[in-house]
């Protein structure tokens, strides 16, 4: 009779392995709380400690180190001095192992937690276990992902599956060195630093391979947590594969539509090359797409789109008229998806849970699952902790008003949206906006007056008429000239960080010009 041995914190899906090897004719080896759970679904178990013939001791810090269980999984089956050994000790073999690690990373990440607390949560047996089966996979079945159970299940009733034992063993590893990393961290620092450790450890899984990189002579693949979190959660439901570029606009998609997560209305984003080319908010989500789109119908040729409600029917006539590359959005209609999906090469995309969690998973982009962004240099990673998106709709306190008129009500409103529309726009960033819609955006540019006169021109080029609008800033003005640039246009009210040791002269500049001028204290710069 084939053996296995579950012990899991997550008990997602045990009950159902169980039950599959069950009705295989396997005997189920359990500890714990496991055990317990899988009593409780009918499942009959051997305890561990009848196994050892020892009990479980100090409160279950030790019940599975013993060589009743080490020598079942190292066990060499075409070994014949290993075999001999086992069946002198009264040991069997033990042919699978699914164990998923004590929950270390989610407590301390509570921040309210002792040091004791946390010990308690280092797991001594779990990775002995796994090691172990991972060192004998040629023969262990091991299991630390609850997404693998079915496909061992499948193996099993197939015969061989040397690839997937491999993949199951190098994923053990990961798991191990993510797991040990984490506590590292945490003993090497305060609970407060743990966003930037004294050791940056990196465990990531391969999700997909792309066709190429940022161009065809670049090899490329996307990697990802084991929980899927951010793009590796999202299900596409139609078109081509993702390609390298793809995910890089997507990631700047939703990173624009995150400070609108929690906006009464609909919110779309326009992204090319990874910064907007049009951001809108209205009462119906068609509305905002056509005001998104009116702010640089050229540029938004081949786009990414993100929006925050369900695409139905009349948004996706009006998407139909355009080359889109991505679209992803909390949901589709039926209605929509007949329309959207006649397009070969778009690719549509929805948000993982259900619509009404929409905000939540938006809110969160850039921020979840670590506090902290890594890219790479030369040579290098530069690490840093995520910029927490600005509230469109809320007023910051810290805002002040530094001019001698003050922002009337409507111009508050505009300036609260130009502010959050510009938080993903690639510095040096000059973003116009009226109505809840961009007008003209200037981006990327070496001269912050250039990206300013970038942001008229595309307004003017667009039709607009720039009178009466207001200019975010996502770093202050060093001199007056921009503020004399967009009063000449016609803007009416700036919003800025400010800090400049020119500041005096720019509030100098908006009185002459009779400009309202917001202060938030706080830069954007998105490099």
């Amino acid at each position: 009779m084939k053996r296995a041995l579950l012990s899991v914190s997550d008990k997602t899906g045990i009950l159902e392995l169980a039950t599959a090897l069950k009705d295989r004719g396997w005997e189920i080896l359990s500890t714990g709380g496991t055990a317990r759970t899988l009593r409780e679904g009918g499942i009959e178990v051997t305890s561990v400690s009848e196994v050892t013939r020892h009990p479980e001791m100090m409160d279950g810090r030790v019940k599975t180190l013993h060589p009743a269980i080490h020598a079942g999984i190292l066990v060499r089956r075409d070994n014949e001095e290993d075999m001999k050994a086992l069946t002198e000790h009264g040991y069997g073999p033990i042919d699978l192992v699914a164990v998923n690690l004590y929950p270390f990373r989610e407590t301390i990440a509570s921040g309210d937690v002792t040091m004791s607390q946390a010990m308690d949560k280092v797991d001594i047996g779990g990775p002995t276990m796994i090691r172990a089966a991972a060192k004998s996979h040629t023969q262990v079945w091991v299991i630390v992902d609850p997404n693998d159970y079915d496909k061992v299940i499948a193996a099993i009733d197939e015969g061989e599956a040397s690839e997937l034992r491999r993949e199951l063993a190098a994923k053990v590893f990961s798991h191990i060195s993510a797991y040990d990393e984490s506590i590292a961290g945490y003993l090497t620092g305060s609970m407060e630093a743990q966003s930037l450790p004294n050791k940056l450890g990196v465990s990531l899984q391969r999700i997909q391979t792309l066709r190429y990189g940022e161009n065809p002579d670049q090899q490329a693949a996307f990697y990802g947590h084991e929980s899927p979190v951010g793009l590796s959660a999202l299900r596409q439901l139609h078109g081509k594969e993702l390609s390298y570029n793809n995910l890089l606009d997507l990631d700047g998609a939703l990173l624009a539509l995150s400070p609108f997560a929690n906006t009464k209305g609909a919110a779309v984003c326009i992204i090319k090359h990874t910064t907007p080319c049009g951001l809108a908010v209205s009462e119906t989500l068609s509305d905002a797409y056509e005001k998104a789109l009116a702010s640089d119908p050229v540029s938004a040729f081949g786009s990414a789109i993100a929006v925050n409600q369900e695409v139905d029917a009349e948004t996706a006539n009006l998407m139909s008229a355009l080359f889109i590359e991505c679209l992803v959005a909390p949901s589709f209609s039926d209605e929509a998806m007949t329309v959207l999906s006649q397009k070969k090469n778009i690719r549509l995309l929805i948000f993982p849970g259900t619509s009404e969690g929409a905000a939540d998973f938006i809110a969160s982009h850039g921020l979840l699952p670590e506090a902290r962004s890594v890219r790479s240099v030369y040579g290098g990673l530069l690490a840093q902790t995520p910029s927490e998106p600005p509230s469109y709709g809320s007023i910051d306190t810290s805002w002040k008003v530094v001019t001698q008129r003050r922002p009337t009500e409507v111009e508050m409103d505009d300036l609260s949206f130009a502010w959050a529309a510009i938080f993903s726009v690639k510095s040096n960033a000059i973003l116009i906006a009226r109505d809840g819609g961009v007008l003209g955006i200037g981006a990327g540019q070496m001269s912050r007056v250039d990206s300013s006169k970038i942001a008229v021109r595309k307004a003017d080029e667009a039709g607009f008429d720039v009178t009466g609008s207001v200019l975010a800033s996502d770093a202050f003005f060093p001199f007056r000239d921009g503020v004399d640039a967009a009063a000449e246009a016609g803007v009416k009210a700036v919003i800025q960080p400010g800090g400049s040791i020119r500041d005096e002269e720019v509030i100098n500049a908006a009185n002459e010009h009779g400009l309202t001028m917001v202060f938030t204290g706080r830069r954007l710069f998105r490099h």
